[in-house]
């Protein structure tokens, strides 16, 4: 890609953006910042919940991951559909029935002051790491491809990217973050679908040809039920269960938008269809791996890691191709990293700012937003650049994961108040949830020795909670809780 055509997409994709926040920005409230005053569209938000979905990560690894395990994630995808009908049916009508905004508000409802502050701090910490690690990823892919031959550095594109995040969802808030989510999720559909007819055109000519190759390929593998696999299907279905409920249901990044819709018969709409559709465009994007490496194989180029896929790109690929990969790879981080953003100051507002109870006039609590809103932004570009300094890909991914066992306390908290009738002793439960991530990540660490060589998996977030929810049983007060 010249430097031309980086420039000139990066300020139609940048003006598009902006356009969009300027009309839906107007006459924006902190109320419309945070729900839109729970008027939003369902099926708006189901759709552009499918880009936030599938991040920029996500847009790399479903197809990369098809050289190595073939079709097995449509195993976890088919988990995501009991997964979210838990989520819609048991989490969304408590959520509406108690008026939330912050999903955390719920621990402080149930158990008190210091549930929700403990609840909101780990969503915090693990939406920080979780989404600065996604950012990184991508923007050392772009740097990669795109920006380092024309001789422009890596802080330079973290900077300017989330500069524009800040300024376009700064007013607007959710209000413009589902728009712009449509308007994502519809150029990644058309990035993967063009994509995908290119290299129906250079594997099999016609589609059905293609779609024969995908089928007779090792790649179309969907079902694997050996034992001890980690793609066998009850262990990636169980997976697919458990990161619709936890890393989706438990999450106020995700969640915010469907809290967005008028009621709750909406919001369950919204989120069946969005399933849908999300099954759908995974399917396309596995199907886009297998067409991929089929391309790559034609050349003789084997590999399954993001360098590969860079090679593959700048070498093998047309530049329109090489345009579409931009475009799709941008729209998805994006998508995902301005969403990531609003539910981090949404978050702080409401649990630590109390902005829900709170008398402060409009003018104070917007100033006070725009000032979190640049906080945040200020510490994922930090968290970014110290992902960059440390340059160590073992230490990296080990941070993210760390940041994966900081939603245990909130599995936990979550299941205790839903399943059990009891109060608990709330000045306590910050120790516990600082202490029941520190034992899950020991014993994640000698994992080989305690458990005769098994190693964690997504499973460790399940631990993580029991041991949260039994240190919670140490608390348990007599005096039984009203909305058990």
């Amino acid at each position: 890609m010249s430097g031309n055509q980086v420039l000139i997409i990066s300020v139609l994709y940048f003006l598009a953006l902006f356009i969009i926040a300027f009309f839906t920005a107007r006459g924006a409230t902190t109320a419309i910042f945070f729900n839109v005053e729970k008027k939003a569209k369902w099926y708006l938000v189901a759709f552009g919940m499918v880009g936030v979905a599938i991040s920029g990560l996500d847009f790399l690894l479903i197809p990369l991951g098809v050289g190595t395990s073939g079709f097995s994630d449509i195993q976890r995808v088919f988990g995501y559909l009991l997964g979210y009908a838990f989520v819609a049916t048991i989490l969304l009508p408590i959520y509406y029935k108690l008026n939330l905004i912050s999903i955390y508000s719920y621990f402080e409802t149930r158990f008190g002051f210091w549930s929700q502050k403990s609840g909101a701090f780990f969503f915090l910490i693990s939406r920080a790491l979780r989404t600065a690690f996604r950012i990184f990823i991508v923007t050392s892919i772009l740097h990669e491809l795109v920006f380092k031959s024309l001789g422009i550095n890596f802080f330079v594109i973290l900077l300017i990217g989330l500069t524009i995040i800040f300024f376009y969802s700064l007013r607007g808030g959710i209000k413009t973050i589902i728009w712009t989510d449509v308007f994502n999720t519809s150029l990644i559909i058309i990035v993967v679908g063009l994509i995908i007819n290119f290299l129906v055109q250079n594997v099999g000519g016609t589609f059905n040809e293609a779609m024969i190759k995908v089928q007779e390929s090792k790649y179309s593998i969907a079902f694997f039920w050996e034992t001890g696999s980690d793609s066998h299907f009850f262990k990636q279905f169980l997976s697919g269960i458990f990161i619709a409920v936890v890393f989706n249901g438990l999450d106020q990044d995700i969640m915010q938008k469907h809290l967005s819709c008028k009621n709750i018969s909406d919001a369950q709409k919204n989120m069946f269809w969005f399933v849908i559709v999300l099954v759908i465009v995974n399917i396309f994007m596995l199907t886009l791996g297998a067409l991929f490496f089929l391309y790559a194989d034609q050349y003789g180029v084997q590999g399954t890691d993001s360098s590969f896929l860079i090679g593959l790109l700048q070498h093998n690929f047309s530049n329109f191709v090489l345009v579409l990969f931009f475009i799709g790879l941008m729209a998805a981080c994006f998508s995902s990293t301005d969403s990531a953003l609003i539910s981090l100051t949404t978050s702080f507002c409401i649990d630590f700012l109390d902005f829900g109870k709170t008398k402060t006039g409009e003018a104070t609590k917007r100033m006070t937003r725009i000032q979190v809103h640049l906080v945040f932004s200020i510490i994922l570009f930090i968290i970014v650049a110290l992902f960059k300094l440390i340059n160590n890909e073992r230490v990296v991914e080990s941070i993210f994961t760390v940041a994966s066992f900081t939603y245990g306390p909130l599995l936990g908290l979550f299941a205790f108040g839903l399943f059990t009738k009891w109060n608990l002793k709330d000045r306590y439960v910050p120790l516990v949830c600082s202490i029941a991530p520190i034992i899950s990540y020991l014993m994640n660490f000698f994992s080989e020795e305690l458990f005769n060589g098994h190693q964690f998996g997504n499973e460790l977030v399940i631990l993580n909670g029991i041991i949260t929810f039994l240190g919670l049983m140490t608390l348990i007060r007599k005096k039984v809780s009203s909305l058990a």
